[in-house]
């Protein structure tokens, strides 16, 4: 199974790889970045080098996938995104996205999502053409809210204490965005 890669105007999007290690641990060394996210900020470049692998291991599976969000001019890894899960059986999947704090407010994170949400509804991908994807945010992260808005997704709720990291349970707000309602096909 070969991994997608995709484009847009200004990005690429593809696979982790080792290289990407030293990047990795920069976007995911920084408190800024992990502040909402369910782990603690690294302090060792072998986390980033786990976290690629299993990021990496969720395609191999065909449970999930993530790509490396680069800027097409340099090829410079400035964030992730993808899917944390897929279920081809149910049509669904679970997004997930990381920006580093330099390239935030200039509309990198959204077109990203805008371009693997288009190769998911399309079955431009191996979980085959999915119905609804999924985003949860930490209430109060009014940014991650924003950018779920922006591609389309609706609020569609709080689920109370649903996640547990950093020694704390969590409420997540949750967001949906079905096929028929997406514009951008």
């Amino acid at each position: 199974m070969l991994f997608p890669v995709l484009k847009t105007s200004r990005l690429r999007l593809d696979k982790l790889s080792k290289e990407d290690s030293n990047s990795l641990f920069k976007l995911f060394s920084n408190n800024s970045v992990v502040e909402y996210y369910n782990l603690e900020a690294f302090t060792e470049v072998s986390q980033a080098s786990n976290l690629i692998e299993l990021f990496n291991s969720r395609f191999e599976e065909n449970s999930g996938i993530r790509w490396a969000i680069r800027l097409k001019e340099s090829n410079q890894l400035i964030g992730t995104c993808g899917f944390n899960t897929w279920c081809p059986k149910m049509k669904n999947a679970v997004l997930g996205y990381d920006l580093l704090p330099k390239y935030w407010n200039m509309g990198f994170t959204s077109e990203a999502v805008h371009r693997i949400v288009k190769a998911a509804f399309l079955g431009e991908l191996p979980c085959g053409k999915l119905n609804r994807i999924q985003g949860d945010t930490v209430p109060g992260n009014s940014a991650s809210e924003a950018l779920l808005r922006k591609v389309g997704f609706k609020e569609e709720g709080i689920r109370r204490q649903s996640g547990f990291w950093k020694n704390q349970f969590h409420d997540l707000k949750c967001f949906g965005l079905i096929k028929s309602e997406y514009s951008d096909i």
